[in-house]
């Protein structure tokens, strides 16, 4: 289980990466039943250490401290064309080898990659910079279509705000969504996000073809996750045709409406199985779909079955 975090840090790194990992992993929220962990900002060289905004910080933990976790961090690399320390990128590697995890923000994947962690790997990046990454380290399957990869040991994310996506991910394949649930909700942002980097990418979108908050209509959908929605259904809550209405979604989103349902039905399910007794096809009925379909889900999404998944992660006394 995840116990010990560390994370990179170097003159010049993430203000908002280190507040990230931070926030995630560094409060105690213990009080509210929920994990903590033993976190630190290690440093090749111990001192003082200033990010990318100035600010001072008092790194007392050496590599050593990152070689031992069960999860080192690299934030965001400060220039993508200068190869990190050796030390550093033994660190790392220590890691992986002891059998922890490691997590890239941005172009932390630089780092992971020089260190030869993304060798045969699917990787991302941010999108400015997956071409770079794809030139020099032709061995690295990158893909910069999407917002955090999970490659066994390896967890890489595209801009920043995605390392919060794939820090909750982390925190839901070893404590479950329910535990990964109330963080997003105590940190105030969404527990998962579908879709890709391209909805980040600029496109021009007329106030005219915006008539209504796609943001509010997936609460709704949210809430209505049992019942049996159709696009026509939801164009027409958007005041939209279907065709435009689905065009509009990808475009925000970086997924279709099918696969948005799906994700989020799934997501209501492993809750459901986690924090209550009902049975299989209860927990597939609350959520709109048939056990069976559940099950295919399950098996695709997360590669087991919702009563395995259950054995893993429920909540319940088993008294």
């Amino acid at each position: 289980m995840l116990s010990s975090v560390a994370v990179l840090a170097y003159d010049g790194f993430s203000t908002f990466g280190l507040g990230v990992t931070a926030e995630v992993f560094g409060t105690d929220r213990s009080a509210q039943g929920l994990p903590a962990f033993d976190f630190a900002i290690t440093a090749e060289r111990p001192g003082l250490v200033r990010t990318d905004a100035g600010v001072p910080v008092m790194v007392e933990a050496g590599l050593d401290r990152l070689a031992a976790a069960d999860l080192g961090i690299v934030v965001c690399w400060r220039d993508v064309g200068i190869r990190p320390p050796e030390p550093v990128l033994a660190a790392l590697r220590a890691v992986v080898g002891r059998g922890g995890r490691v997590l890239s923000h941005c172009t932390g994947a630089f780092v992971l990659a020089a260190a030869g962690l993304l060798d045969g790997r699917r990787a991302t990046t941010h999108w400015q910079h997956g071409a770079e990454l794809a030139r020099r380290y032709p061995l690295v399957d990158v893909d910069p279509g999407v917002l955090y990869i999970d490659s066994g040991p390896v967890i890489t994310s595209a801009g920043t705000a995605a390392g919060i996506d794939a820090c909750l991910h982390l925190l839901r394949q070893e404590y479950g969504a329910a535990v990964a649930n109330e963080v997003a909700r105590q940190l105030v942002v969404p527990p998962h996000r579908d879709g890709g980097q391209a909805q980040y990418i600029p496109v021009v979108v007329g106030e005219e073809n915006d008539p209504v908050s796609l943001a509010a209509l997936h609460e709704w959908m949210l809430a209505h996750l049992h019942e049996p929605l159709t696009v026509e259904d939801l164009a027409a809550r958007a005041y939209m045709s279907p065709r435009t209405f689905a065009r509009q979604f990808a475009a925000r989103t970086g997924t279709t409406p099918r696969q948005w349902l799906i994700r989020a039905r799934v997501g209501r399910a492993r809750e459901l199985l986690e924090q209550s007794d009902r049975s299989v096809e209860q927990v597939a009925s609350a959520c709109g779909l048939t056990p069976l379909v559940l099950r295919r889900h399950f098996a695709r999404q997360l590669g087991t079955t919702p009563q395995a998944y259950r054995r893993a992660f429920s909540q319940l006394s088993s008294a």
